[in-house]
């Protein structure tokens, strides 16, 4: 027989979570198409966020709502003439997780939690079992700081009044609105930005999707920034049980990775780095371009 030949198309992306419930059982389905036990997952819709996929994948698939923790390995394995990259984290379930009546359809046939060590042994393919081994060492839950730039702004040049009041142009509105799905999935319930103008504006709509107030702070400012005023925001945020969004400046950003102990990342407007971390300690981290 021939062997198969790999086209030079880009690799079919898709992502998924593998998803922890209080007893150390892991949410497995089944696939007829395949007769396989694997984890929820799914191809990516075109725009779409890859962890909004993650998200919105496990619910459809399962019933169960979830938010995202750290990041996992990606699985990259041949898919017909293709590769394919299976983006994973680990997830938890919030809210209801009885999978006992949920509707069989012909793609996912049956859905169960599974203690994980049964888990192991249930998994069709070896990938994911590994995949599994790496979920178990940070299944521990973890809450999201993301650190999050403004989007991109009116210029300086162009704007004559008060910088502080300077407001997004409508490319950085376009990316706030964009930023809704992203922020939702590590279930951020919490909503911090520098007083300015263009920072507010940059997570009202996830913000107003939510229902939730915004805390707008001088200190995160770039005219009253200090690395006192970023410290004592950083550390109240690292001591809440919440998932929190700090929206600050290009210049102020410096201060907030020295009050999380992590070097300085540079952001692009609408850019954001996900800080997961557990008893004021930084756990895991990932990066978003806009």
């Amino acid at each position: 027989m021939a062997p198969s030949v790999i086209s030079n198309r880009p690799d079919v992306l898709a992502a998924g979570a593998v998803v922890w419930r209080r007893r150390q059982d892991v949410l497995l389905v089944h696939r007829p198409a395949y007769d396989d036990w694997s984890f929820p997952k799914g191809k990516v819709d075109p725009g779409e966020w890859l962890p909004a996929t993650a998200v919105r994948e496990v619910g459809e698939e399962t019933g169960v709502a979830i938010r995202l923790g750290p990041p996992l390995g990606t699985q990259r394995y041949q898919n017909g003439d293709r590769m394919k990259s299976v983006h994973y984290w680990v997830g938890w379930a919030i809210g209801p997780d009885d999978v006992s009546g949920y509707l069989v359809n012909a793609e996912i046939d049956d859905v169960r939690w599974v203690p994980w060590r049964k888990a192991l042994d249930r998994l069709t393919y070896p990938y994911d079992q590994e995949t599994l081994e790496e979920s178990r060492r940070l299944r521990r839950k973890t809450r999201p700081l993301v650190v999050l730039r403004h989007g991109s702004a009116e210029s300086r040049k162009a704007w004559s009044g008060d910088d502080r009041r300077r407001p997004l142009e409508d490319t950085g509105r376009r990316q706030a609105e964009r930023l809704v799905p992203l922020l939702a999935a590590y279930d951020v319930s919490r909503v911090v930005s520098s007083s300015s103008t263009r920072c507010r504006e940059t997570v009202v709509p996830y913000a107003d999707a939510g229902g939730l107030k915004v805390e707008e702070h001088d200190g995160l400012s770039e005219e009253d920034a200090s690395a006192d005023s970023v410290a004592e925001i950083v550390d109240d945020l690292l001591g809440t049980k919440e998932g929190s969004v700090l929206c600050t400046h290009r210049p102020v950003l410096p201060s907030v990775f020295d009050a999380l102990g992590m070097d300085t990342l540079r952001l692009d407007a609408a850019g954001l780095r996900v800080v997961h971390h557990r008893g004021g300690r930084v756990v895991a981290a990932e990066t978003y371009d806009a």
